[in-house]
């Protein structure tokens, strides 16, 4: 097998201390809550430092995998994810959480599906729109059928009740759709036509609707729907511009809840103070923008399609769960790549930055 290089170096080390970094935070901030719940205060590092190898492991074998091959397994791959998704509903086999139904209990750790579902789709809709072409900008056949295919993927996994999963698939999906030439009345269309059944996917059900009402004025009750973003702000109030030190949060210590999943970076705030907050963001801006580079000059359509899909896929979570522990959105559960605990966000992750490097290594030279 041909050894690749001339990969993107700047993404393979930003990745790797992105992961490295969040090893070393999920420790910081579930030490005390896994040495009281599990009597092992090492519990949570160990499974995120196993996943990390497992991702890093990915992530080096697909540097390597010439992405043009994806291509045959993008259907198939989709498919399968599918199934995966409906697996989650099986009694027995499907593990519910905070009455979310997710994951796939495995021996030894649960699986949550929709994380490789974002993959696959991103996979499916770059092999289908460098497919069409210039028929994307057709209704009919350029535009419907993925609206009909994103349709039944949005309604599966809504029914696991993953609003944020659900919306960060549309999102990136009309970003494809709209980067790969489909008319903007088409998209616009399409957002007016779901706008009311947004509205009632969030108004209409009673604890989305707390949650809305509590990003508005968490102080009309900061003990129960405003709890956590207010603890958040503490975290980030009490860090000042550089922070209590590593390990020195006190937020951690079961007042903010999720702190070693979706509100990690509020730990990062409170122990690292405003400048890690800042170099976090900054290393996170780099690598979209290093990532969009990549998309401009990938040597085809399909690769232009799947390096902006990716990166689309990876900003959009990172800067969506910041400003949700900034207090910027409501809360949704939406993972910080790279960051928060949890074994497919993870490893799904740094395979989308593998295809994205192999990417990199086929632009041409006098570009790179």
């Amino acid at each position: 097998m041909e050894i690749r290089t001339g990969h993107d170096r700047t993404i393979l080390m930003l990745a790797v201390a992105l992961t490295c970094f969040g090893v070393v935070m999920v420790y910081s901030s579930s030490s005390i809550m896994a040495a009281k719940k599990y009597a092992d205060g090492f519990f949570f590092l160990k499974r995120q430092g196993l996943f990390a190898l497992i991702g890093l492991t990915l992530l080096a074998g697909l540097m390597q995998f010439d992405y043009h091959r994806l291509r045959r397994l993008a259907v198939p791959l989709f498919l399968f994810c599918g199934l995966l998704l409906l697996l989650v509903f099986v009694p027995g086999l499907g593990n519910r959480a905070g009455g979310a139904s997710r994951w796939i209990r495995l021996p030894g750790f649960s699986l949550q599906p929709s994380e490789l579902a974002k993959l696959a789709l991103v996979i499916f809709m770059a092999h289908s729109l460098a497919r069409k072409g210039e028929k994307i900008r057709t209704l009919k056949v350029g535009f419907m059928p993925y609206m009909v295919v994103l349709a039944i993927l949005l309604g599966i996994v809504l029914a696991q009740r993953d609003l944020g999963a659900a919306v960060t698939m549309a999102a990136v999906a009309l970003s494809m759709l709209a980067v790969a030439g489909t008319r903007w009345r088409h998209l616009v269309s399409a957002v007016l036509v779901a706008a009311p059944f947004a509205y009632y996917l969030v108004m209409g059900v009673d604890y989305r609707r707390r949650r809305i009402l509590a990003f508005l004025n968490p102080w009309d009750d900061p003990t129960d729907t405003g709890f956590q973003i207010i603890q958040s702000w503490i975290a980030f109030g009490t860090g000042g511009w550089f922070g209590s030190g590593l390990g020195e949060g006190k937020q951690k210590l079961f007042f903010l809840p999720e702190a070693h999943t979706d509100f990690i970076f509020s730990v990062v705030g409170e122990e690292l103070g405003y400048a890690g907050v800042l170099v976090t963001t900054l290393i996170f801006l780099v690598l979209v923008l290093r990532g969009i580079r990549t998309a401009l000059h990938a040597p085809d359509d399909f690769g232009r399609n799947l390096a902006f899909g990716l990166t689309v896929l990876i900003g959009l979570e990172a800067f969506t769960n910041i400003a949700v522990v900034l207090g910027m959105l409501p809360t949704k559960g939406l993972a910080l790549p790279f960051l928060s605990y949890g074994g497919t966000s993870l490893v799904c992750t740094l395979m989308a930055v593998g295809i994205l490097l192999n990417i990199s290594s086929q632009i041409p030279g006098e570009v790179r």
